[in-house]
């Protein structure tokens, strides 16, 4: 093709596709991320868009193909209470006698106030549930993966890789939140190359968090781990 016939839109697509692109907003994420914690997930996000922008919005580059909605929506709520039993009430009593308590002070604007919960479970769906799952699944992870060979092995290593990433960005929440931020990040990347969609991962994330954000809402967020914690003292 002649580059000189190609539009700035066109060129901006060849320069963004390439290997270079991903591993410059990667690090720059991974770094912004140690160093600030939420900042990189923003680069990175932002990133991922302009990206998108040059490709003419293929929403297949990240992994968004189209499924079934209903079979989705019951994977989803199924995939939630499955990572809800795993991490919340099993493992996080566990992480959290080692490393301490999870620091979610940042929330408790939430406790009782219905505005300020509503607002939220609006802005965790658009930020949390869509914006994180395109960019450390469907950027970092598939990306990664593909860069790799795009094998199940490198599905694997790139969905542990994305759960680190996605771990240190929650690094607000103390040691003990990115550990299990960290190893639901994970989870989600097993599903999505399960599913083969992003779709299912934006699902689960969505209510995995509508979960968690309404128990903050009725103060019974630690119900589960101080129940599980007095039963083994």
């Amino acid at each position: 093709m002649d580059t000189l016939k190609l539009t700035f839109r066109d060129r901006a697509q060849v320069i963004l596709n390439r290997d270079e692109y991903f591993f410059a907003v990667a690090s720059l994420s991974l770094i912004l991320s140690i160093w600030k914690g939420s900042p990189g997930y923003l680069i990175g996000i932002s990133a991922v868009m302009i990206m998108l922008w040059a490709n003419r919005w293929n929403w297949i580059i990240i992994g968004l193909r189209k499924a079934k909605l209903i079979s989705s929506i019951v994977k989803a709520f199924i995939y939630s209470i499955g990572i809800f039993i795993l991490i919340d009430i099993i493992t996080q009593p566990i992480i959290e006698g080692v490393f301490g308590q999870v620091d979610i002070s940042s929330l408790n604007g939430l406790r009782g106030n219905f505005i300020s919960y509503v607002f939220f479970i609006v802005f965790m769906w658009i930020v949390a549930a869509f914006g994180e799952e395109f960019f450390y699944r469907g950027f970092i992870m598939k990306r990664l993966s593909q860069i790799l060979g795009d094998t199940t092995k490198t599905w694997r290593i790139g969905a542990l890789i994305s759960a680190v990433f996605f771990g240190l960005a929650h690094m607000y929440q103390g040691p003990s939140g990115m550990i299990t931020t960290g190893m639901i990040g994970f989870i989600l990347g097993l599903i999505f190359m399960k599913e083969r969609t992003l779709i299912v991962p934006i699902l689960v994330h969505g209510i995995y968090d509508m979960i968690g954000i309404t128990l903050i809402y009725l103060g019974k967020d630690r119900i589960f781990i101080d129940w599980i914690t007095n039963l083994v003292a």
